[in-house]
Formats: C-alpha cells, structure tokens, sequence
C-alpha cells in the first residue's frame, strides 16, 4: 500500500462540501520552524484535487494543515462579526508510518469544528 495524506472539508452551516476554501501544508522540523509545503483550494467535493501528499513526497515527521476558514465564510456571504471567531484553523499531527493513508476531515462552522484520523 502506498502512503498518502489527503483532507475533506464539511460545511456544517450549510449542510454541504466547502467549496473553494484556501489550505496550506506545512512541515515542522524539530526545532519548530514551519516549512510551507504546498497551498491548494477545495472542489466541489471539499476535497483537493490533488493529494496533500503522495506516496513520493511524504515522510516520516509533524504536519500542520491550515484551514482558511473565515475567508471561506466570507466568500460565501455569511454574516460574521469583526474580528470572526475563528479565522485559520490549524491541525498539526505526526505521520509515523510513510507507507499508511493518512486522511485529515475538517467539519467546521463560523464557530466550532472537529477533525479526525479519517481512512
């Protein structure tokens, strides 16, 4: 099995896939300087059209996803107060395993989320 990691964003306001939201990957050495890695935008499907990593490019070491999340918001015409609640959501996981699939979900609101390892 080639290793993989690959993200899914759900608009839980509006009941469906976050369309064009902006994201960012970036690696963290272990003195915690950030690395940007790549910057993509969802589809239709709240997914990217490509992977965040494919089986070429990921590594054993600690990611952070960062969600763009009020821009997203506002891009879709939600009323939100100034400054927003949440602006960028950051998720930062370890990848142990370069020959797993790694698949981070965001379910997100103006004002909650959650995230899980998905499959």
């Amino acid at each position: 099995m080639s290793g993989k990691l690959s993200t899914h964003v759900l608009d839980t306001v509006r009941g469906c896939p976050a369309q064009n939201m902006q994201i960012e990957l970036w690696a963290i050495a272990n003195d915690g300087q950030r690395k940007l890695l790549k910057t993509l935008s969802t589809n239709q499907d709240g997914r990217t059209d490509e992977l965040l990593l494919n089986d070429r490019e990921i590594k054993v070491g600690i990611y952070e996803i960062c969600f763009y999340v009020s821009d997203y918001f506002a891009n879709c015409g939600t009323s939100l107060p100034e400054p927003n609640f949440l602006t960028i959501v950051p998720v930062r996981f370890g990848i142990a395993d370069v020959s797993d699939r790694y698949h981070v979900p965001l379910l997100v609101s103006p004002w909650s989320y959650s995230t899980y390892r998905g499959s």
